[in-house]
């Protein structure tokens, strides 16, 4: 938080687009998981004799195998042929044997949707009239489990690690340069490299068995793994275990040469670590947008970029907030985190809520659709949690910036102890003949125990010289390393609580690290659950399916059958029209015409009219494609209002004998 603006309208600010930005630390949800939008037959009807596929329609496109969609007798036995087929768009439909008899029919699906998550379910439908059967109405289960709490727990670490690696190096980078050479702030960033490499590797272990049958025993099968390979997330995964390669190497460099140069020496080297280190971390965000919620849904080609400016934002305020945290309370007496390095994190910070307001108040808009939605989906619950959270978080962060407004710098440089190379030179004898010196020979004063331990240190003596002065001396040796152990561990504890606002602003960051773990978790959750624009859609199918069950005329998938007859030869049939889901808008239109022995009857011609008589609208044309024998389909057919909509086809069996046959339809 820059110094230009005021502090209680900064504060006013952050508060305000806390909570307007509804997703600010989403760790990259931004679209919707695949829902069952419709099915032909629709769920609960009961239709006159058996369709010859089945066909369903989800929300997104989804991937299928050989046994993605299964048809089901009322004694459990398969009556579909197998190999779903894509048929047009979103939907996908399986063939069915010939000749099956009056009953109830389950129909079961199991696929994995195009932003990655699994989805099942089932339905049932029935012929002539129900029966009882013996077959779940539940359906497979996929994603939970062992291994599903596994995988949910990996990408939890996926993300950690991913915000600790990027947001410790920009802190490294942009704020406290001096950073590089401090051993705990290393084993930070380099903890983030390690967690996020083993967590990738999990999942693409993992993957498999959690998209299909969610066994532990599954987990090691190299079949699996090799289908997991060929799949759009596989290749994200392995695209990042590529980019952590090059990770490696960045923090090689930073934590190495870049350390071991002149300050004059890093300036020229800072903006070539920045921006390299910037295209890697890029690289490492566009994995997930690439393969997960960012890919599909509303404007893909814009949600994918949005999403990466998304996880670099969170990244650079909550890793570095982490990085900050480990500066404060573990970074050596004679490298300690100024004040200036804390208000330039301030600054920082600002900026990557503002990037995540712009993402979030976009990503909230795709997820969500709706008001409604935030209470009426659980999904929408889930964000109202995470925005008083956000709230929380930078309630804290404000109060972290009282305390850096007041955090001095003169008396914490007056408390530390100067390094090596800004005192005298202390030779190794005095250091050694200072350590030797008894406990009561210090005048009781912790700071002459601190400098000598300090000097003895720096000389880089004590051990050596300490050995040397005790030889044959073992336990001598020994209390005077518990000695030189206790003086510094009592200097740490002096520098740290020395400057009541640096213990302030300890305090306050450590708040805010606590609050960032619970949101991180939060939104983890957050991303495995169906967000409330497709929750509502798929409630809404349902609702249809549910009417036109109990009420044939109602909205929903229609099934019309009409015979007919052109007075010719060969001139008898019957036609049947599926529409789906037979509500305003665009809908889906499969043709059927079938001779009287119900083998499929290619006709000359097949055309079918729309008419809302009420509103004097139509006849509205439409001429399906010819996609097998007796089977004609027309996608995107616009209906635009709804009401009691007449459907007439027109069949023709030769070049003068044609019939128009004609069926009412309630479109909702």
């Amino acid at each position: 938080m820059t110094q230009t603006i005021a502090p209680r309208v900064r504060t006013l600010v952050l508060l305000f687009l806390a909570v307007i930005g509804a997703s600010l630390v989403a760790a990259g949800p931004a679209s919707a998981h695949a829902a069952l939008t419709g099915s032909n037959p629709a769920q609960g009807v009961v239709v006159d004799k058996a369709p010859t596929q089945i066909s369903l329609t989800f929300s997104e496109q989804v991937a299928l195998s050989d046994d993605a969609l299964r048809v089901l007798d009322p004694k459990g036995k398969r009556v579909d042929t197998g190999k779903p087929a894509n048929t047009s768009g979103t939907t996908y439909a399986v063939g069915l044997h010939s000749g099956l008899p009056d009953g109830t029919y389950t129909v079961t699906y199991q696929v994995v949707s195009a932003d990655s998550h699994p989805v099942a379910g089932a339905y049932t439908f029935s012929v002539g009239a129900p029966s009882r059967t013996a077959v779940s109405a539940d359906g497979p289960t996929v994603g939970g489990g062992v291994v599903g709490w596994l995988y949910g727990f990996g990408r939890y670490l996926s993300y950690a690690g991913f915000i600790v690696l990027t947001g410790g190096a920009a802190f490294v980078l942009a704020c406290w340069q001096r950073g590089s050479g401090v051993r705990a702030v290393q084993r930070l960033v380099v903890s983030g490299w390690i967690t996020l490499t083993a967590a990738t590797l999990a999942l693409l272990l993992l993957r498999g068995s959690y998209t299909g049958s969610g066994k532990v025993g599954d987990i090691f099968d190299l079949n699996l793994l090799g289908t997991v390979l060929q799949t759009k997330t596989g290749a994200a995964l392995v695209s990042r275990l590529l980019l952590l390669a090059a990770a490696a190497l960045f923090i090689a460099v930073l934590f190495g040469a870049y350390d071991k140069r002149e300050a004059e020496e890093k300036r020229d080297l800072t903006f070539g670590l920045a921006l390299g280190g910037t295209v890697v971390a890029a690289g490492l965000a566009a994995s997930w947008a690439m393969a997960e919620h960012a890919s599909t849904g509303l404007q893909p080609g814009i949600a994918m970029p949005v999403d990466v400016v998304h996880l670099l934002a969170v990244a650079t305020w909550l890793g570095g907030l982490a990085a900050l945290l480990v500066a404060l309370y573990r970074a050596p007496a004679h490298t300690p985190v100024d004040s200036r390095a804390v208000r330039r994190f301030s600054a920082v910070a600002f900026g990557s809520v503002l990037a995540l307001v712009a993402t979030g108040v976009y990503q909230s808009w795709r997820q969500l659709g709706s008001w409604s939605a935030f209470t009426d989906t659980a999904y929408g619950r889930l964000l109202l949690v995470k925005i008083g959270l956000v709230a929380l978080l930078v309630g804290i962060a404000w109060v972290s910036r009282r305390w850096t407004a007041r955090l001095s710098d003169s008396l914490t440089a007056h408390a530390l102890v100067k390094p090596r190379e800004d005192r005298d030179d202390t030779s190794d004898e005095d250091d050694v003949q200072k350590a030797k010196e008894p406990a009561g020979a210090r005048k009781g004063s912790v700071s002459a125990a601190t400098k000598t331990a300090t000097g003895a240190k720096a000389a880089g003596v004590p051990e050596a010289g300490a050995k040397a002065a005790t030889a044959g001396a073992p336990e001598r040796a020994a209390q005077l390393a518990r000695q030189r152990a206790a003086v510094e561990a009592a200097q740490r504890k002096r520098l740290r609580d020395a400057d009541p606002e640096r213990h302030g602003l300890r305090r306050s960051v450590l708040a805010e690290a606590g609050v960032a773990v619970v949101l991180l978790a939060v939104t983890t959750v957050l991303t495995q659950t169906e967000p409330g624009r497709t929750e509502q859609d798929a409630k809404a199918t349902t609702g249809s399916s549910s009417s036109a069950s109990s009420d044939p005329s109602a909205s929903g998938a229609v099934t019309l059958d009409m015979p007919f007859d052109t007075g010719g030869k060969d001139g008898k049939g019957v036609v049947t029209v599926d529409l789906d889901p037979a509500r305003v808008g665009a809908n889906e239109m499969h043709v059927y015409v079938e001779r009287p022995n119900g083998r499929g009857f290619d006709v000359p011609e097949v055309k079918v009219a729309f008419t809302l008589a009420a509103k004097s609208i139509g006849p509205l044309p439409v001429v399906p494609d010819h996609i097998t024998t007796g089977h004609w389909a027309a996608s995107g057919v616009q209906l635009p209002m709804a009401g009691d909509w007449k459907i007439a086809v027109t069949v023709r069996t030769s070049d003068v004998d044609q019939v128009t046959v004609s069926k009412n339809a309630q479109i909702g």
